[in-house]
């Protein structure tokens, strides 16, 4: 997908919050062999890294555009490459991924592939938006299914892989993890209005219909912003964001 760095970071102290609350999860030790699935432009991965002493520290991306950011933050124990998080291999001390697992497809054999790539008594955190039922992105799905849009995406829309918090947990224990923790939580976004929303969900949910929708990108756009202003009217907008995480170890 064709990534906005910019536009993903227009409301960045909003995105990070669950970055810190995930970190809090993570037992910290050092010399750790770690991976950061969904890196993204690296300022989160920099800061992870320099939360874990001495440890050797990958960031993990798909998007050239994404890390065409990530020079200023590479240091020694630090780097940064392009690659696809669901083919991830070689073993591991810390599997880290926050907001980025919902990209990837068939979450039951991508937890379990994860897993599988952890080294003894090594762990995996991860933090996925759990909010596919929400208002903003329903819109977007019954927008895609009028014309012209549903002829020009040949009837496509995307399908949250995003698991209940009790199916992760199912998974975790199937594979003999320990220590499992898992919880969603619901951050209290206050948006200025409807346009807001359109704005927030330009640089995520929406980016992979701009990137099928070709010249037809900003009227879908303009579709789903006379939507939510229908649903969303008035200053401030409330806009409650979902997310789960989820924490184990495997056993040494």
């Amino acid at each position: 997908m064709l990534w906005n760095p910019d536009k993903y970071h227009q409301f960045q102290s909003q995105r990070s919050a669950p970055f810190y609350d995930l970190l809090e999860l993570v037992e910290i030790h050092s010399n750790l062999r770690v991976v950061d699935l969904g890196c993204g432009t690296g300022e989160l991965t920099r800061h992870l890294a320099d939360t874990l002493p001495d440890s050797d520290v990958l960031g993990l991306d798909q998007s050239p555009q994404m890390l065409e950011r990530t020079g200023e933050y590479a240091r020694s124990g630090l780097r940064f490459e392009q690659g696809n998080q669901a083919e991830l291999d070689g073993k591991w001390d810390l599997i880290f991924s926050n907001a980025a697992l919902h990209w990837s497809e068939n979450h039951e054999e991508l937890i379990s592939h994860l897993f599988n790539c952890l080294n003894p008594n090594g762990q995996i955190a991860v933090q996925v938006p759990s909010n596919h039922n929400a208002p903003a992105l329903l819109k977007i799905i019954e927008v895609a299914k009028r014309e012209p849009f549903f002829s020009a995406l040949g009837g496509w829309t995307r399908q949250s892989p995003v698991l209940s918090i009790e199916a992760y947990a199912g998974l975790l224990f199937q594979e003999g993890a320990q220590d499992i923790i898992i919880f969603e939580k619901v951050y209290p976004h206050v948006l200025e209005n409807a346009d807001a929303v359109v704005d927030w969900i330009s640089g995520t949910a929406l980016v992979p219909y701009f990137e099928r929708l070709g010249n037809l990108k900003d009227e879908f756009t303009d579709g789903i912003r006379q939507e939510l202003r229908v649903i969303m009217p008035g200053e401030p907008i409330f806009y409650p964001f979902k997310r789960t995480f989820f924490s184990a170890r495997k056993a040494k």
